[in-house]
């Protein structure tokens, strides 16, 4: 009789670690932490044990070993071997059927909270056998794999990110996280600007109004000076150099007249370190039979770092004004938003409202 008491007491300290273990992880232990630095009761209580990792997977494992092994020795005693051990397998396997890891129960909850205190007493007091065994496990048994091999698997492990409905990271964050992923594999030629849309300046032409609103209009703002053909680059032209001291005269005494140069197949993390050493914001880009076949600049390697398009717009930060008046009419749209929300809310009452005063009417009519 003592056997049997004895055996029931251990399998439900196995059963109930069992169930301790898996409301403890019911969630991921950042979420929890974030919960409890939120002052969320059940995850302030839960983190003070979750917060030494592993080694709480380890106590509770060994409650639960020890409590099945145990069990599994006085059962043996009243009964056969084979009944002994089908009967700790199904109360295993049930208990951890019954509480699924993505589903916190009530009395789960409320059977960790009230173990937790002694929990942590445990934590705290064999920390250094646990530190040990955690070692061990790391050394010889637990190799911590991410599931992850090749960097693909890391932007899909991205992509998948901004599809989860209880995803908190914005989509421009994991849109540049990805797009640094993939910068270093991206070539010059995959961003470049090719030489036929290029807008070049002979160093011979006479810098005026109608250059200038041509140079405009052309949408860039740094031009490859060539010298009779085109294929001859001597110089960068910089329409805010132009703008800034109302040039006259000809492009080539506005120049600057280094030029550099980068190979079409060399990759976008090249050509970035070069531009950091070089501190120059366009490339003219070659290829292998030293044929000028575009240009790179600054912009076209920092919108494949940010996953997203550099606007002209963002040139006028220059200008005070235009950074006041920009920032002006987005909190006037925001209000006439806010307004349109108001209008909208207020409007099924208005309606309600009608509705009565129709049938008021209705009413005295008859």
């Amino acid at each position: 009789m003592i056997d049997l008491i004895l055996a029931i007491l251990f399998l439900a300290v196995a059963a109930v670690a069992v169930i301790i273990q898996k409301t403890y992880f019911y969630i991921p232990a950042r979420e929890l932490k974030r919960q409890a630095a939120h002052h969320v009761p059940l995850a302030t209580v839960l983190w003070r044990a979750v917060a030494y990792g592993m080694a709480l997977r380890i106590l509770l494992w060994a409650f639960i070993a020890v409590g099945a092994g145990v069990g599994l020795v006085l059962l043996d005693h009243l009964m056969p071997v084979i009944i002994a051990m089908m009967i700790v397998a199904i109360l295993l396997i049930y208990t951890f059927a019954w509480l699924p890891n993505t589903r916190l129960t009530s009395i789960g909850g409320r059977l960790t909270v009230g173990v937790t205190p002694a929990v942590v007493w445990l934590l705290e007091h064999s920390s250094v056998v646990l530190a040990w065994l955690q070692q061990v496990l790391r050394r010889h048994i637990i190799a911590g794999h991410t599931g992850l091999y090749e960097r693909a698997d890391l932007v899909e492990l991205l992509e998948t990110q901004k599809a989860q409905l209880d995803n908190r990271i914005s989509t421009e964050d994991l849109t540049m996280a990805q797009a640094v992923l993939v910068f270093d594999t991206k070539q010059v030629r995959d961003v470049l600007t090719p030489r036929r849309v290029v807008k070049a300046v002979s160093e011979d032409e006479s810098i005026g109004p109608v250059v200038m609103d041509d140079l405009h209009k052309s949408g860039f703002s740094r031009f490859p000076v060539f010298s009779g053909s085109h294929d001859n680059i001597v110089g960068v032209l910089y329409l805010r150099d132009l703008v800034r001291t109302k040039a006259s005269g000809a492009a080539r005494q506005h120049m600057h007249h280094q030029v550099c140069y980068v190979h079409e197949d060399q990759s976008l993390g090249e050509a970035l370190r070069a531009i950091l050493k070089t501190h120059q914001q366009l490339f003219v880009v070659v290829n292998s039979f030293e044929e000028y076949v575009g240009i790179i600049t600054l912009e076209d390697v920092l919108e494949e770092v940010i996953g997203q398009q550099i606007m002209d717009e963002f040139d006028q930060y220059e200008d005070l004004r235009a950074v006041a008046t920009r920032m002006a009419a987005k909190d006037h749209n925001d209000h006439e938003k806010k307004e349109a929300k108001a209008e909208n809310k207020a409007q099924p009452m208005t309606t309600k409202a009608g509705k009565s005063d129709k049938t008021e009417d209705k009413t005295s009519q008859k």
